[in-house]
């Protein structure tokens, strides 16, 4: 007789309690979810971005270490020389295989809560204890937490966004580098919104052994791209490489990533525009009766709002798609996210979210 398969016999039971990372449908909506760049690449920029895709030679695998590639990115982001450069499929790739080569019996992953999702996802998939530092109620890093945590569980592995997902804010940097000086292992600061941030620790790398430093050009407009790259000390980046698999950047995304990057200006152009709306929605927002707005060094806007999963729907039913974040974690309670888009975009969800909190008064 042949045996019945069984899920929940076969697979680790800390994955059969997780749930799947949503992405909900947008389709005919105004996106304000995802921390996208709003903005397509001006028309020249795509007509040869074009005649990329028709020479492309798709019929044979990429270039396995992008070196090219490597060189627009250290132009582009002034990486220091004395650093080397590893790529993936995102910045969730990254995250995976540092997880996985520190994943050693009773090692930790610690991070602040609330912070970027994948980061305790991950830990999951790795077989990795997970180890949330919570902030303060204003969202900012409590540092004794974080000392007393990291003596009692000694992680291996400390994973900080600069600015914070889904915050927006920027933790002090005076007490992250105290964090990397008592670390006993690996310190990754992910600067995902560096673009709308002013500020990076780019230039700690050579003062600091353990410290590396993530990026993306997600957020910068190439989301659909999914390429992240890690900067470090070789002898990180050496034993990181063997996790990596082989041909993960398509020759797409290093043909097109390597072209856009020659033209910086574009991209910080948008990023300035993006600035200059989070401002314009801060303000719109704060004026708002019932809200409290928090500020933000990113691309998007925490704002907290009675009702927040009943506003979350009523924008939704408006054809808006916003972030919810309530019953997400204690300290976002009645917290909704949104995405910073173009004048137009942002004008729409600021009247609507007027029209729909007058209708709840």
């Amino acid at each position: 007789m042949p045996n019945s398969y069984d899920p929940d016999q076969i697979i680790r039971p800390e994955i059969l309690a997780l749930s799947a990372y949503h992405v909900p449908p947008a389709t005919g909506m105004i996106k304000l979810d995802a921390m996208e760049n709003p903005y397509m690449l001006p028309t020249v920029l795509r007509d040869e971005i074009a005649q990329l895709v028709v020479n492309a030679p798709i019929n044979r695998y990429p270039d396995a270490s992008a070196s090219s590639l490597k060189v627009s990115l250290r132009n582009a982001l002034e990486i220091p020389d004395n650093m080397d450069v590893m790529l993936g499929n995102g910045s969730d790739e990254i995250i995976q295989i540092i997880a996985l080569i520190v994943a050693k019996p009773d090692a930790v992953l610690m991070s602040v809560e609330p912070a970027f999702v994948m980061f305790r996802m991950i830990a999951t998939f790795a077989n990795l204890q997970y180890v949330g530092v919570p902030l303060k109620d204003d969202f900012t890093l409590d540092l004794d937490a974080m000392l007393s945590a990291i003596v009692k569980h000694k992680p291996a592995v400390i994973f900080l966004a600069y600015p914070n997902n889904p915050t927006g804010n920027l933790f002090d940097a005076d007490a992250i580098l105290k964090i990397i000086q008592v670390a006993p292992g690996i310190v990754v600061i992910d600067e995902a919104y560096h673009a709308f941030a002013d500020t990076s620790l780019m230039d700690k790398l050579v003062q600091y052994p353990n410290l590396l430093l993530m990026r993306t050009l997600s957020k910068l407009g190439l989301a659909g791209l999914r390429l992240g790259l890690l900067v470090g000390r070789s002898e990180w980046l050496i034993q990181l490489e063997k996790m990596r698999l082989p041909y993960n950047v398509g020759i797409m995304t290093q043909l097109i990533a390597e072209t856009v990057l020659s033209r910086t200006d574009v991209l910080l152009e948008q990023a300035n525009i993006i600035k200059a709306e989070r401002a314009k929605m801060y303000r719109r927002l704060a004026v708002l009766n019932g809200i409290q707005v928090f500020p933000s060094d990113a691309n998007f806007i925490l704002f907290r709002v009675y009702g927040a999963s009943e506003v979350f729907e009523a924008l939704k039913q408006r054809g808006i798609l916003i972030k919810n974040l309530d019953g997400t974690h204690p300290l976002l309670v009645n917290c909704l996210r949104v995405t910073v888009g173009t004048p137009e975009e942002n004008t729409q969800f600021c009247e609507t979210l007027q029209t729909i909190l007058s209708e709840t008064v």
